[in-house]
């Protein structure tokens, strides 16, 4: 299962864990997951291209290191993350 955290949000959050080619509902939207997804972690709602901001919470959390498809595992290997870097 998925939980948006707010409507402008381009990822959400698994409440259960997920595995790839799994169909899970987001809200009105349907998601087919392409890659594992473990608990509490994040998947991407569409798909998100190189250096497009990473929404949560209604805001920017990160930016995409890579081209991201919708159903996808967002970590470090494909995200930066904006907070606490101290730079910003």
């Amino acid at each position: 299962m998925l939980m948006r955290l707010d409507s402008k949000d381009n990822v959400a959050v698994m409440i259960a864990d997920g595995k790839k080619g799994q169909t899970i509902k987001c809200g009105k939207d349907v998601i087919e997951l392409i890659s594992d997804i473990p608990f509490g972690h994040k998947c991407a709602l569409v798909d998100i291209n190189a250096g497009e901001k990473i929404i949560k919470y209604g805001c920017p959390i990160g930016y995409a290191l890579t081209d991201i498809k919708k159903g996808e595992l967002i970590r470090e290997h494909n995200m930066a993350g904006l907070r606490g870097r101290g730079d910003i």
